[in-house]
């Protein structure tokens, strides 16, 4: 298995978890919330929620980490 192709599979990986993790959090804007009736502020992320999140940034640095070494490599 040479780097490009581990470089290939690592994108392809990181890109659907990516898609998940984000499919995943919770959305807490409503229709009514672009309409300016939102009535939280600010919420503080805790447990599983903080976790998801994290874990959503972490994949998506490797994403765009190995993108960017896929472009200088090849």
């Amino acid at each position: 298995m040479n780097i490009e192709s581990f470089l290939s599979t690592v994108t392809i990986a990181s890109s659907a978890l990516l898609c998940l993790l984000i499919l995943l959090q919770a959305r807490g804007a409503t229709l009514g919330a672009g309409f300016g009736a939102s009535g939280e502020l600010f919420t503080t992320r805790r447990g599983f929620e903080k976790n998801l999140y994290e874990t959503t940034i972490v994949v998506a640095v490797i994403f765009i980490l190995s993108i960017v070494v896929a472009l200088i490599i090849g």
